[in-house]
């Protein structure tokens, strides 16, 4: 198997589709064949929800990860996709931010949990979904990364939060952790009908160039349903044009990491 990948899905800025985007992407690479762990590193726990995990079922999480108190074997769990694996998130994540102020290391805690993984080479992608802040669980999950993709609504002022997420991510990268980049910019809610979103495109390619993904996701009602029913769009309803966007999303992933060497053994 070649060299696990780790990449962050992180916006600051919240309904952006930043967690429809991880777990979607996420359920696409294993689709593809692609082992993929999706960690919910977000207290508000919807990627859980949306791959059907029952609150119940979320002791042992993220939250134990980060606190040092159990190792990812013992908190990864399956899901209704073969090949694509969840450590959910804890219902105590939301005390994390505030237990982490004082740890030792506070950075890494992800990044050392999350090493024995690394080591076995036990999935293609890991993907980390991140909340919509700069807080330390976020600090955590870019430490933790080898990329950030960043999704970018397709609406009025979405430029301006994602100059100050690239200016963490280049601080992170100084300061904490050497090997991050920016993987790229996914624009997320796209709608044909609205000339906006045709100028914010067009903006963000002039701005990121060959950074910003080729494939759009569309804004769609089914991707929208689909949480609610504790499913991924591609299970929900495989043949609407927002799953088809993911798979297109997870075969652009896929080509870009093995077209830059990125995943090389």
């Amino acid at each position: 198997m070649q060299r696990d990948r780790v990449i962050s899905i992180a916006n600051q800025k919240g309904g952006v589709g930043k967690t429809t985007t991880a777990v979607n992407l996420a359920a696409a690479l294993a689709i593809l064949g692609c082992p993929t762990l999706l960690i919910d590193l977000d207290p508000q726990g919807n990627a859980s929800t949306g791959l059907g995990i029952e609150r119940a079922a979320r002791r042992g999480g993220t939250y134990a990860l980060l606190s040092q108190t159990a190792l990812p074997k013992d908190v990864i769990l399956p899901t209704q996709i073969d090949g694509l694996s969840l450590i959910p998130a804890d219902p105590d994540l939301a005390g994390a931010e505030i237990e982490l102020v004082s740890a030792h290391r506070r950075e890494y805690h992800l990044r050392d949990a999350l090493a024995p993984l690394r080591t076995a080479a036990s999935y293609r992608f890991t993907v980390i979904d991140c909340p919509p802040s700069l807080g330390l669980l976020t600090l955590n999950g870019l430490v933790a990364a080898d990329s950030v993709l960043v999704p970018l609504q397709c609406e009025f002022f979405a430029l301006e939060g994602i100059s100050q997420l690239t200016r963490t991510i280049d601080l992170v990268k100084r300061v904490l952790n050497p090997g991050l980049s920016l993987d790229g910019i996914v624009l997320t809610m796209f709608d044909r009908r609205n000339n906006l979103s045709e100028l914010v495109a067009a903006d963000a390619r002039s701005f990121f160039g060959d950074r910003v993904y080729e494939t759009i996701i569309p804004r769609n009602i089914r991707i929208s349903e689909a949480p609610s029913h504790g499913k991924p769009v591609l299970l929900y309803d495989q043949r609407s044009a927002g799953a088809q966007a993911y798979v297109r999303l997870a075969e652009e992933f896929v080509h870009r990491h093995q077209a830059t060497g990125r995943s090389s053994s």
